[in-house]
């Protein structure tokens, strides 16, 4: 079997029969694509399946740092080899001849690098933005969403106003193409969402949008026109922490990873923060215990005056 076709296939089957989800899809798309591309530079030519060997697969790993423009991360090169996996695990499954999948070693990973606010930064943060007008009203309201509930930028602008629950404060949203994920504002998160919301005079959709239209053309603007792009939140966010004479390069995950933080020197117990963030493998939530560990420094002052 031809290498494109085994490909097609193997997109088709985790589209129709696994039900993956698009990102996942492109994902593979993408990756084999560059695979692809790669083989026939190298042969000239679309290479028989039976023919992939180990090899071709190290000396691939190689061409992604070569040609790369800068240094290509470990967990990129990674993302590579686990999309190379799952396609000849699924060969094996339909018991064509190939290489196994279980040759293919992944990169030992850095140890992930986590960065988060303060207390006294988020303060700092928050506190800067005046409420002076409504587009003040909506940044505020954005990053206390993000920072209360865990919420991903696509997430986030794919809200619409009847989709929250300000009286129970809940929401529900679709995490990860077919789980359904119950998120909680806080008591101060609703504050601000209503405070901005009263503030807008239109009857658009979305919970969160743009304000610099000409209100004259108020009437020909769909829901979709005034929607907030992920690169706009991802831009407001890094420029209301620079007007907070923060240094760090905050952006929402900062925000996100700062609710964990927040959490864990609260005392909140790891499982609880596990089912909050909706990590699978708890050892995905410990990175943060070592990074913030308020018990470890209490010890430590204990025994080490």
């Amino acid at each position: 079997m031809k290498f494109n076709e085994a490909k097609i296939a193997f997109i088709d089957w985790i589209q129709f029969i696994k039900n993956k989800s698009p990102k996942t899809e492109e994902q593979y798309k993408r990756h084999l694509n560059k695979f692809e591309d790669y083989l026939i530079w190298i042969w000239k030519q679309d290479l028989e399946i039976e023919n992939l060997t180990l090899k071709t697969i190290n000396d691939f790993r190689i061409y992604l740092h070569k040609i790369a423009k800068k240094q290509i991360s470990s967990k990129t090169a990674n993302a590579y080899m686990i999309t190379l996996r799952a396609f000849f695990k699924y060969l094996e499954k339909q018991e064509i001849e190939s290489l196994s999948p279980t040759k293919i070693d992944l990169i030992k990973s850095e140890e992930r690098k986590v960065d988060f606010l303060t207390q006294e930064e988020l303060s700092k943060l928050f506190s800067n933005i005046w409420n002076e007008n409504i587009k003040d009203l909506r940044d505020l309201a954005i990053m206390k969403t993000i920072y209360s509930t865990w919420l991903r930028i696509s997430e986030l602008t794919s809200l619409n106003k009847n989709d929250i629950d300000l009286l129970k404060k809940e929401f529900s949203i679709r995490w990860k193409w077919r789980k359904i994920r119950i998120v909680f504002l806080t008591n101060e998160s609703v504050i601000h969402i209503k405070n901005y919301l009263s503030a807008r005079t239109d009857n658009f959709t979305p919970l969160f949008i743009r304000h610099n239209f000409d209100k004259k053309n108020i009437n020909i603007l769909d829901n979709e026109k005034v929607r907030l792009t992920r690169q706009w939140i991802t831009n407001m966010i890094s420029k209301r922490a620079l007007k907070a004479n923060i240094t760090k390069n905050v952006s929402a995950h900062t925000l996100r990873h700062s609710f964990a933080t927040t959490l864990l020197s609260a005392w909140a117990d790891l499982r609880s923060i596990q089912e909050l963030l909706w990590h699978s493998n708890i050892s995905t939530t410990q990175i943060y215990t070592h990074i913030t560990n308020p018990k470890l420094k209490e010890i430590h002052n204990k025994f080490l005056k």
